[in-house]
């Protein structure tokens, strides 16, 4: 009886911890293919970004990765959707004063 007790204790951590972030990615991933609209700047599992100028069908978008240079691609490509930034955030950052600086060495 405390086998079996285990191995559905085993089943059930084993559902927590895989199968249920996985499902949850699933239909993240789901959620954002069905909601890609024309405008939107979107990032490709290959690395390129661009904006979807055209739906073309269920299954394919018409991407513009460079001005006058349109892709077609598989709406599953898509790994995101680029967020806007406010430009007044961006704008008062300061840059790190310390990021030139040469790291000090040891030993010298």
């Amino acid at each position: 009886m405390g086998q079996l007790i285990v191995i559905v204790a085993l089943f059930v951590l084993l559902w927590l911890l895989l199968i249920r972030p996985q499902r949850k990615r699933q239909v993240e991933q789901q959620q954002l293919h069905a909601s890609l609209e024309v405008g939107d700047e979107v990032l490709t599992v290959g690395g390129l970004y661009g904006h979807v100028r055209e739906v073309i069908d269920e299954d394919d978008l018409l991407v513009e990765v460079s001005p006058g240079v349109n892709v077609r691609i598989a709406r599953r490509s898509v790994a995101g959707v680029v967020e806007e930034e406010d430009d007044e955030e961006s704008e008062n950052v300061e840059p790190d004063a310390d990021a030139d600086a040469q790291p000090a060495r040891s030993g010298e």
